[in-house]
């Protein structure tokens, strides 16, 4: 009798244990993704002006948080926006398209001050990171999940940050 019980008990539990591997795995994939958003604005926000191999440098240690997930599912794009919603310069990792230059982005409501346009130097930082997160036990049953998250950051040391190419 215990053995019919057991047979019919344990593939529910096993069931039951690999999907809260996989439930703990995704909620840690994208905690990762959230704080590679935070971490990423923060960094550009700390400078007054960001160069290529800054970038380059910012885009290796915003994807080195992603350990122990694959890194090259990771995309970011960073993106300095005016007080007008315009965007003053963007940048993407990983072959993501950056936004165009002089594109009007969506900005939250009281993230500028009253007043505050692209005239008056006022600009934000905006981090928006991409996911794809394939399960490592149930991947190829479920597929890919997508992960995104956004993050704004205020420039720190000066009023816009200025992108040097070149």
């Amino acid at each position: 009798m215990a053995a019919v019980e057991f047979a019919l008990i344990a593939p529910v539990m096993i069931g039951l244990f690999f999907g809260t591997v996989e439930v703990c795995n995704a909620l840690s994939c994208h905690q990762k993704v959230t704080t590679v958003a935070s971490s990423a604005a923060d960094l550009v926000a700390q400078a007054t002006r960001v160069s290529d191999t800054d970038m380059a440098d910012i885009f290796t240690a915003a994807n080195s948080i992603m350990v122990p997930f694959p890194q090259a599912a990771t995309s970011i794009v960073l993106t300095s926006i005016g007080g007008d919603g315009t965007v003053l310069w963007s940048d993407a990792s990983n072959g993501n398209g950056a936004h165009a230059v002089g594109d009007t982005l969506p900005v939250p409501d009281g993230l500028f001050p009253p007043g505050c346009n692209t005239a008056t130097g006022c600009s934000v930082i905006l981090a928006e990171v991409h996911y794809n997160f394939v399960p490592p036990l149930a991947g190829s049953a479920i597929g890919d999940i997508p992960m995104t998250d956004t993050f704004y950051a205020k420039p720190r040391r000066a009023v816009t940050i200025t992108r040097i190419t070149g």
